[in-house]
């Protein structure tokens, strides 16, 4: 490690391998496969038709543009660094993954406004437990980061993070939306920062949803319920979000160039055994 990184205790730096164990871990499509005991190649072979991947999209677009100002809108700002209230929120995606899986496609244009916003919920409720001010732009956005973190891909530069290059991607639209919403609030989820981070998340969540779809729409997984797949999806959501708001946590304290130096300097066995 070089000069920036004795800046990290050694308590955040134990805080730091925690987080890159959660981030960096198995993506979501591979946690699938492994739920209904089924190998990636099979459960994702088959393409879902052309609309119905055009109505997941158009559904999880809607999905995350009600879900803007919902997610937050009964969480206390005020109430920091208190422990999230996970196990509610997982309790609660299962109740409706139950629902909707019974009514099928139609089912998840109904379900998946609302698993989506729990999500949402669940995520900043993990945020505000890492000291994030919510009434900051900056971090409800960062909330919506979340949903386009999916662990390390086979085809992940070894040299690169998944989690850093994810953040990468987002930033200079995460920060033209939040400089819009200092300025003039959530007044209209149609101003064109707004729009442009709402699509580019958009986009890479929906691939989420698909793969997740995919998985129940395989016959010979019939038997796992939409319950026990929507727990998943917001357990996945949930380590990464107490994974990236870790990381955001340490940059507060000790600035963004140290932590990411420390981050990637991190062994992969250490960060996994964390």
């Amino acid at each position: 490690m070089h000069a920036l990184v004795p800046l990290l205790s050694e308590s955040d730096l134990h805080d730091l391998r925690r987080a890159r164990g959660m981030l960096e871990s198995p993506g979501l499509a591979a946690q699938l496969a492994n739920a209904v005991g089924a190998p990636m190649e099979y459960v994702f072979a088959r393409r879902l038709p052309a609309p119905v991947t055009r109505l997941i999209n158009s559904t999880t677009r809607k999905a995350l543009e009600q879900s803007l100002r919902l997610a937050t809108a009964t969480l206390d700002a005020d109430a920091r660094n208190q422990p999230a209230r996970s196990g509610v929120h997982a309790a609660a995606v299962a109740t409706t993954g139950a629902l909707g899986g019974a009514f099928g496609l139609f089912g998840l244009v109904l379900e998946l406004p609302v698993t989506t916003t729990v999500i949402l919920r669940s995520i900043a409720d993990i945020a505000r437990s890492e000291g994030e001010d919510l009434a900051d732009p900056g971090a409800t956005l960062a909330c919506f980061e979340v949903l386009t973190m999916g662990g390390r891909s086979p085809r992940d530069d070894g040299a690169e993070s998944g989690y850093f290059a994810a953040r990468a991607v987002l930033a200079q639209q995460v920060a033209a939306a939040a400089e819009y919403i200092a300025a003039h609030g959530l007044v209209s989820n149609g101003a064109p920062a707004i729009v442009q981070l709402l699509a580019a998340i958009a986009s890479r969540f929906s691939i989420n949803v698909t793969k997740k779809v995919a998985v129940q729409s395989v016959p010979v997984i019939g038997a796992v319920s939409g319950a026990t797949l929507n727990t998943l999806f917001m357990r996945h959501f949930q380590r990464m979000a107490r994974g990236h708001f870790t990381v955001r946590r340490l940059e507060r304290r000790v600035g963004a160039a140290a932590v990411r130096e420390a981050y990637l300097a991190l062994e992969p066995e250490d960060a996994a055994a964390a």
